[in-house]
This record gives structure tokens, sequence and C-alpha cells, in this order.
């Protein structure tokens, strides 16, 4: 595992540096050298599947890069783990430059922005075979004053990266501290499934988070501190709305490395908007399915951050509501 885990990780590493210094790097050239030519990708609403590095390139890269022409990555979290035969990367960051020209019609600020992202790479053979990924692009509209929806409960930041910031996770491989890591988040995961029957306090968070975790969530829902503060601005809302949430099932890639674990699937849940609705959509009814990305960091046998990126452009879709189109309406003046 340890030189599985260390070798996927130098495969991924000449795409993060390439994407850290656009300015001076061939894009479309590190991308055939690490993707291979029919690499799966699963990319955020609204770039959807693609296949192969020049569609990543030409259709999410490009664009990014003419809107942000001095564009820079920042990872804050690279790590790696095997799921059943599987050998996965996942990194967390944010993409950052100056905004200087619209992208998928939001308008430029002229200043700096960010976008987190969260990514997870599958390698096999040495070359990338699978990608999922999410952009916070809520949160670039919120910096440009275009985001058209409702406010979010919890707080908006620039996300941090882990207070310990030792996220780019080093060789060797830590396989019995990976192994308790991943134990932590399984267990903590498998609590929450009893909010069916016990409600939120038949989940025991107080066995697995640390009284002062954060939680770092998307744009649209926002950063809380503390169990107090993740039922109030998360977790109550989402189960009050969704309480027949389901999880992917077994078809999900959890991993550890460290102390850190990494969580992919493509959807990760199952659900109905129901009750008084989510994030100030009406309910419907209508059953869903939900992108979720997910990292922890565990400290003294507890879960002390959890990063969460989720595709809320993908769930507004998914209920009819076309979050760009009321964009254009509120900035068309501005353009």
């Amino acid at each position: 595992m340890c030189d599985q885990s260390n070798q996927a990780k130098k495969v991924v590493a000449p795409l993060i540096a390439a994407l850290y210094d656009t300015a001076t790097s061939d894009l479309p050239t590190v991308f055939a050298g690490v993707l291979s030519a029919d690499c799966e990708i699963h990319f955020t609403h609204p770039f959807e599947d693609l296949t192969g590095p020049a569609a990543l390139y030409e259709t999410v890269y490009a664009p990014l890069h003419n809107a942000i022409p001095a564009l820079e990555r920042r990872d804050y979290i690279v790590m790696a783990g095997e799921v059943t035969g599987d050998v996965w990367v996942g990194c967390a960051g944010f993409y950052t430059g100056v905004f200087k020209n619209a992208w998928l019609d939001i308008p430029p600020t002229q200043h700096v922005v960010q976008m987190r992202f969260h990514e997870f790479y599958r390698v096999v053979d040495n070359k990338v075979v699978e990608i999922q990924a999410l952009w916070d692009i809520p949160a670039l509209m919120m910096q440009a004053d275009a985001w058209p929806m409702a406010p979010a409960i919890g707080v908006e930041w620039l996300v941090p990266g882990p207070a310990t910031e030792d996220g780019r996770v080093p060789a060797p491989y830590d396989e019995a501290k990976s192994d308790a890591s991943t134990k932590l988040v399984s267990d903590m995961l498998s609590g929450l499934t009893e909010f069916a029957t016990g409600g939120v306090q038949g989940m025991q968070l107080e066995k697995y988070w640390h009284p002062s975790f954060y939680w770092y969530g998307p744009a649209g829902i926002g950063t809380s501190c503390g169990i107090e503060g993740f039922r109030h601005c998360h977790q109550i809302p989402f189960l009050n709305a969704m309480p027949d949430r389901i999880g992917s099932g077994g078809t999900g890639n959890l991993f550890g490395d460290g102390n850190y674990v990494g969580f992919t699937a493509w959807p990760c849940m199952h659900m109905t908007v129901t009750g008084d609705g989510w994030m100030g959509i009406a309910p419907s009814d209508k059953k869903i399915t939900m992108r979720s990305l997910d990292f922890w960091r565990c400290e003294n046998g507890l879960i002390r951050e959890n990063w969460v990126l989720v595709d809320l452009l993908d769930v507004y879709h998914q209920l009819g509501v076309n979050v760009f189109d009321r964009m254009r309406e509120i900035t068309l003046h501005r353009r």
C-alpha cells in the first residue's frame, strides 16, 4: 500500500504543479501526460461528464484560464489510499487570481477571487483513469455579487486549510494511523444512520467529533463550529427537508492517509425534498441525487475538521431551478 499510495501522488503531481503556475505551463501537454486517453471525468454542474484530457482542457480549464489569466491552484490537502484494489488521490484547495473576464456569464470583478475545489483521481498503471471533481462555483457568484439564491445559514469566508498545516501528507504511508482514521470516520458515518430511530441525538456525534470541530460547508450552506453550530447551520435543516436520505449503498470510496480521510462517490446520496424544503427551495416531493466530496482530519481519536463540497447547482437543476438563468437576469445591467 505504501508504494501504491506514494506512486499515485507522484502521478498526479505534474498536474498540480502545472495548475499552480499556469503562466509557464503547457496545460494540454501536461493533461495528456497525466490522464489516460479515455479518462472518465465526472465534473460539477454545468460541466457534467467528459472523456479524455482534451475535453477537460477545452471545456473547463481553457475558459477559466481566459477569465482568470494568472490562474493559480493552491492545494492544502493531498492524500491517497487504496479502496478494494483502486488507488485514489484526493486533493482539496482553491483556485485563485484576478477575475478579469466573464466565466459562465458570471460578471468579472477585476479583483482577486477564490473558488474551492475537491478533486479525486483514480490511478491505474501510472495514469489517471477517472476524475470526480466539485468546484464551488456559487462562491464565485457571491464574490461577484451575483448569487441569486437564498443566503447561507453558516458563515461565508475563505475556508482555511488544516490547522496543523500537514494536509499534503508526505511519505511514508502510515498504515496503522490511516486505518484508525478511516475506522473513526466510518463509525461516525454509520452513526448518522441512527437519525431515523433516535433523531439527531441518536447519532451520538459527541463520540466522534471534537467539541470545537469545524465543518467547512460549500457556499450556500457555510461554515459552522461545534456540534450545536453544525446542527443549527446544516444538519437539522438538511434532515428536516430530506429525512429519507440514504447513502451510496456501498459504492463510495472511503480511504485514509495518516490523520486524513477522503470520501468520493458519484452520486453519494439519494433523497426526497419534503417538509418545508431546503435552502429556500420549496418542497416538491421530488426524488433527487446529491454529489458530495468530503475530507476529514482526525486528532487524538476525534474528528477535528471536515471539508465538504456539495454540488448545489446540480441540486437546483434537478429541482427545475436554473441558477444561471436567474443570475443572468439579476446581472443583465452589468453585462
